[in-house]
């Protein structure tokens, strides 16, 4: 259709559709809820490598383990994925820091008592 005093053609009015900014709404929240499982999902993985790292050093049972990382994380103040994170890299590269060490080597001692 064209514009009848100019003859350029006439562009609609772009307005939502009924009910679709509220769709577009619930898109976006479903989108940031997959990212916070994705986030989810990996933080577990690396949780339960680090656990097997624990179990391994100090011959426990899974969920002494994780108390020990749940320990660890407390006393140095660093977040139980970092934790994690931490301990599956040390399995690797022998490299852990000192803090982190320091607390491992007492949640340790005290699951031998």
């Amino acid at each position: 259709m064209e514009h009848p005093h100019n003859g350029r053609p006439v562009q609609a009015a772009t307005r939502p559709l009924p009910g679709q900014e509220v769709l577009e709404h619930e898109i976006c929240q479903l989108k940031r809820q997959v990212g916070q499982l994705q986030e989810a999902v990996v933080s577990h993985a690396v949780v339960d490598q680090a656990i097997g790292v624990v179990i391994t050093l100090g011959q426990l049972d899974p969920d002494t383990a994780l108390r020990v990382l749940q320990q660890v994380s407390q006393h140095t103040n660093i977040k139980l994925r970092q934790v994690a994170e931490h301990l599956v890299v040390w399995a690797r590269t022998k490299q852990l820091p000192d803090a982190v060490r320091q607390a491992l080597d007492a949640a340790l001692a005290e699951t031998a008592d």
